[in-house]
């Protein structure tokens, strides 16, 4: 659900830029009240274990279309809501930087989306009242698919409440809704099943970590099963991942008739993706050898050494970026608390 820049006009991407740039300043003064450093390395691995498992595209059966992680209710449950808004932006902000994964103008709108509505409405309001505790099995499931669901489907509604500020004629409202909406309901559905997963594993492996008790250190068997988890996911599982559009793609592509539309890029848009241009490295986790060199077709083979750079480089940016605003924090934290 990485929204393009040619979605959006530069009024509501600039909007959205503002209101996500508030939230995480916001989250980062939050965040120096809490005092709690220990969440610092697990923000940096959970960030990364996202970010490797975003790059899997999961079929949804019988559409044509496909779905990935959003990650933000995982992160919100493992760190609390201010620390995964921080966590999970990052996450986006390396993927349209380095991977252009979702345009620099849309950049706000995609953090809005995919962080906001799961981070700050599905966690507070549907994820713990219904998984209490945490410790039942049934109240856990329901929490999960409940409230994966609810983010999933608030921030496929806001990305077409974007499109129509933005004047997307080509996109009509009721339309687009009727094919958003059951598309992503599937894919949050797969997200609630991963959710309850990772929830119960470390439910079991380290309780206390789900308790809303500060200063729990992270344990090794929780960190090390994190960190093999993002190494092969990002590694090798991301190279079967769907080659099916998107929810949004397949969504477009149902309502305009193509996955891309026809826009004249203005000046602003246009200087943005110039930017991107020159910082994606790795342009939709390949080699430009990769991408340019090979025909259709040509090879049966899922293996792709961009892939693989993709997953285990990007993953490590993110570990590295969620460590060091968490260490800058602390450090701020720190120097308040002396002075």
């Amino acid at each position: 659900m990485h929204m393009s820049d040619a979605l959006l006009n530069p009024v509501v991407g600039g909007a959205f830029w503002a209101a996500s740039g508030t939230l995480l300043a916001l989250s980062a003064r939050k965040v120096k009240t809490e005092a709690d450093s220990f969440k610092t390395p697990l923000m940096a691995i959970t960030g990364a274990f996202v970010f490797a498992a975003q790059m899997i595209n999961f079929t949804i059966p019988g559409t044509g279309s496909s779905g990935h992680l959003g990650g933000g209710l995982l992160l919100a449950a493992l760190l609390g809501p201010w620390r995964a808004f921080i966590t999970l932006a990052s996450v986006l902000t390396i993927q349209c930087l380095f991977f252009a994964d979702g345009g620099l103008l849309a950049l706000g709108c995609n953090i809005f989306n995919l962080a906001f509505f799961p981070v700050f409405v599905a966690y507070p309001f549907i994820f713990k009242p219904l998984a209490g505790d945490m410790k039942s099995p049934v109240r856990l499931a329901l929490a999960s698919f409940g409230g994966a669901t609810a983010g999933l489907l608030l921030g496929a509604f806001s990305v077409v409440l974007e499109t129509l500020l933005s004047g997307i004629t080509e996109l009509p409202f009721s339309t687009f809704i009727l094919f958003m909406m059951p598309i992503h309901l599937a894919i949050g559905l797969v997200e609630g099943l991963v959710v309850f997963g990772v929830l119960s594993f470390v439910q079991k492996a380290q309780p206390s970590l789900l308790s809303a008790a500060a200063g729990q250190r992270v344990g090794r068997n929780v960190m090390v099963p994190f960190l093999i988890g993002t190494l092969l996911v990002g590694g090798m599982v991301s190279w079967f991942a769907s080659s099916h559009p998107d929810g949004l793609e397949w969504s477009m592509a149902k309502v305009s008739g193509k996955e891309e539309l026809d826009s004249k890029p203005g000046f602003i848009t246009s200087r943005l993706a110039f930017i991107q241009q020159k910082l994606a490295f790795l342009p939709d986790y390949s080699f430009k050898a990769e991408e340019n060199g090979t025909e259709p077709g040509e090879s049966n083979s899922p293996i792709s050494v961009g892939t693989s750079v993709s997953g285990l480089a990007g993953s490590l940016m993110v570990l590295a970026l969620t460590f060091g605003i968490g260490y800058i924090i602390r450090r701020k934290t720190k120097t308040h608390g002396h002075t």
